[in-house]
């Protein structure tokens, strides 16, 4: 650890982690996996991409995890006509009425909050999709000569439906890169979606707590980037990300069925996200298994396939089984 935490200091932060998950529970019927995947996203202070049919709740839980956290939320629902300026902000002209002067004043856009929601982020052009995806690298936005810091903490979740692909923008790789984590939003169980049907059809419960500010979200970054990782973890991460890449000692699967592997923000991605799982986890050092829980929601979204692995019907997610397969663990 870099800095001094006592333990009741760390207790207290894990519990409210706990807190948290309970506030979320209460809106959202099982997706106990993606819950969990989003609070990593906000430990390790990155962005996640949600994908998923219509229907399956990905609006209502990032709406709900805005309601239990004492933050700024802003929602922006993305369309083919939305402009860089309607997301960033924009300047108005104004009139001091004792003076007579005018003035440019800088109207500050939806993207100054703590946590943005970017429905349908696929539905914009790549002009719009640019303007977000730099502010969530920079933490800042460039206008008119000024650049202006974002609010911190700053969390964007973003969502696409993977399957309606008529009028939509997909995003390229290098701004795919930019996501920490891509999560992927399944069907409910059975016994799940019984729970939602008796859930949302009768009288609206209470709505979800606000149980924890800006404050404890920035304490809880810190804590998790002081998260041990032990070198032979450290060097199973990196030689994961080098396996994915054709060039390198690959598996066969990986040179038959990607055409560009993971770069090293892939490894960077999947240390942080590892310290985070660890610390949600109520541990201080990050294990193997948090690493292969993690791998194929870090590297998924930047593997580029084949034309091979689209004829035999293989997705990025079989790339990953095979990597983990085929990269042991050092020792193992």
């Amino acid at each position: 650890m870099n800095r001094l935490v006592s333990e009741a200091e760390v207790q207290s932060q894990l519990a409210q982690l706990e807190t948290l998950r309970g506030a979320i529970a209460q809106a959202i019927v099982g997706q106990e996996t993606v819950v969990e995947q989003l609070l990593i996203g906000l430990l390790a202070g990155g962005h996640c991409l949600l994908e998923g049919v219509p229907g399956l709740g990905k609006t209502l839980l990032v709406r709900s995890l805005g309601r239990a956290l004492d933050l700024q939320f802003h929602r922006i629902q993305f369309t083919p006509d939305l402009m860089p300026s309607d997301i960033l902000g924009t300047e108005i002209l104004e009139e001091d009425h004792g003076t007579g002067r005018r003035h440019f004043k800088f109207q500050p856009g939806p993207v100054f909050t703590n946590l943005l929601l970017a429905d349908e982020l696929n539905r914009t052009p790549p002009k719009t999709q640019a303007a977000l995806l730099e502010a969530m690298q920079e933490h800042t936005i460039s206008y008119a000569g000024v650049t202006r810091p974002l609010p911190e903490p700053f969390f964007v979740l973003a969502t696409q439906n993977p399957l309606e692909q008529a009028g939509t923008y997909p995003l390229p790789e290098a701004q795919l890169d930019r996501f920490l984590l891509h999560i992927r939003v399944e069907y409910p169980t059975e016994s799940e979606e019984r729970a939602i049907l008796l859930h949302t059809t009768g009288v609206p419960g209470a709505p979800v707590p606000q149980v924890m500010s800006g404050a404890s979200v920035l304490e809880l970054q810190t804590l998790a980037r002081e998260v041990h990782v032990g070198d032979d973890v450290l060097d199973w991460i990196n030689r994961l990300v080098r396996a994915s890449r054709p060039g390198a000692d690959a598996a066969p699967e990986v040179r038959q069925w990607v055409r560009w592997g993971a770069g090293p923000r892939a490894g960077q991605s999947l240390v942080l996200a590892a310290k985070a799982r660890a610390l949600l986890h109520g541990r201080l050092a990050a294990t193997r298994d948090d690493v292969r829980a993690l791998t194929a929601p870090v590297m998924r979204h930047r593997l580029l396939l084949t034309f091979v692995a689209e004829a035999e019907q293989k997705s990025a997610d079989d790339v990953v089984a095979a990597l983990l397969d085929g990269v042991p663990f050092p020792g193992a």
